[in-house]
């Protein structure tokens, strides 16, 4: 028999429930502060990636899966999603008429990466992108809205943490700082960090490993070397979250895991996961779209993990909201139940039923196995009088109704609910 791929996923049942209303929740609350939705391609050109998320970064230079299509085309199946929305934009020539954009988009990515807890190599993704404006405020505001999607998610005991990178400018300076630093520790540091020496060195400081941890405590803090505009940049920022009454730690080792950021980053964590206890994560880029594009455009966004976040959501909220309607019939009615039950659906009210119905006892045990609220028979009485006998489940109670009457006392039900 052949087997789902390593890292691979099918998905049915609740998982597809638990989808959807991340979905329709990220909808809700991304419309509401001005997002549209965007649908970029599964697959794009490699130098997509390697430019905008960075060749040294682990996405590229380890995880990334890259092959040569049927055109000698150099592609990839997309890691993350702001790299394919940057280049939708670009392409569009929005950063020439109408620079200022909002979106969000959801889908699955793809990164070969050991599959753990919430991880796979197939995951998916729910992001948002905007284009056009640099604004601390604005770096608040998409914090604060992250925050919303989560808590209307039923997810709670959340940890906004915070950091400024500041521009390359003040950069420049910590980075040489860094290395020196890491310079008198190579011989403790992890193979990863001794990599990311050369290659990253400030993705060392966001290392998991705990010696390497232990060797960072006294690492330079990069905001000493941050100049005054990014400074002040900064404490308006969390100024603003201040006012929004967003609680937030500033973690002076977050860098998150992508060459493009500047200013702004910020990951929303959970303490029910475990080392992998980032949820959302996202900060500001104003140098992307300069690179792919030589357009000097700001943007900032943020991404959340569905996987992670299904792991985390109240479980209550996908209990289904509908009655479970089953409805009883016999050869001799199949006519008179084809039209009831069109004439159901029709009206948004959802059925179950038994194909190939037999006795009246064995389709009452079918209704019970599969938890029904309501049982609809349609015998050969109910035929004749153009009516249908409704018996609630629970109680027994049963009663005959005409279809107009039966409409509207689920109409009602649907509303209580």
């Amino acid at each position: 028999m052949i087997s789902v791929l390593k890292g691979m996923k099918d998905r049915y049942s609740d998982d597809v429930k638990k989808y959807d209303l991340i979905v329709d929740t990220a909808k809700s609350v991304f419309e509401k502060y001005g997002f549209e939705r965007i649908i970029t391609p599964i697959l794009e050109e490699t130098e997509l990636f390697r430019r905008g998320v960075g060749d040294e970064t682990d996405v590229v230079s380890k995880e990334m899966y890259e092959f040569v299509d049927k055109g000698n085309r150099n592609v990839t199946m997309r890691p993350e999603g702001t790299a394919g929305v940057v280049r939708a934009y670009l392409e569009a020539g929005f950063h020439k008429s109408s620079p200022i954009v909002k979106w969000f988009y959801h889908g699955p990515m793809y990164r070969y990466e050991a599959p753990q807890k919430g991880r796979f190599r197939e995951f998916h993704q729910m992001g948002i992108e905007m284009f056009g404006v640099r604004s601390a405020y604005l770096d608040a505001e998409i914090i604060r809205m992250g925050c919303e999607f989560l808590e209307k998610l039923g997810i709670t005991g959340l940890v906004v943490e915070i950091n400024s990178l500041g521009n390359i400018e003040s950069r420049k300076k910590y980075i040489d700082d860094l290395k020196a630093f890491m310079e008198k520790r190579l011989d403790k540091l992890s193979d990863d960090s001794k990599r990311r020496y050369t290659t990253n060195p400030l993705r060392a400081l966001d290392s998991k490993d705990k010696g390497d941890q232990e060797q960072f405590i006294n690492a330079p803090k990069l905001y000493d070397y941050l100049d005054e505009e990014s400074k002040n940049y900064f404490e308006n920022t969390k100024r603003y979250l201040e006012l929004m009454n967003i609680n937030y730690v500033v973690n002076d080792k977050l860098v998150r895991g992508l060459d493009y950021y500047s200013d702004t980053v910020f990951e929303i964590k959970s303490n029910k996961l475990g080392s992998q206890a980032t949820v959302l994560a996202g900060g500001r880029y104003d140098r992307l779209l300069e690179i792919l594009g030589n357009a000097k455009v700001p943007g900032i966004g943020f991404a959340a993990g569905m996987e992670r976040i299904a792991m985390l959501m109240d479980e209550n909220l996908i209990a289904k909201k509908e009655n479970k309607i089953y409805v009883i019939y016999f050869d001799e009615t199949k006519e008179y139940f084809v039209k009831i039950v069109e004439e159901l659906r029709k009206n948004g009210i959802k059925v179950n039923f038994d194909y190939n119905p037999k006795s009246f006892g064995a389709q009452m045990k079918k209704a019970n196995r599969e938890n029904a609220d309501y049982v609809l028979i349609l015998g050969e009485d109910e035929q004749k009088e153009n009516v249908i006998t409704m018996k609630k489940f629970s109680t027994g109670e049963q009663e005959k109704y005409s279809f107009e009457q039966v409409l509207k006392h689920f109409e009602r039900k649907s509303l209580e609910k």
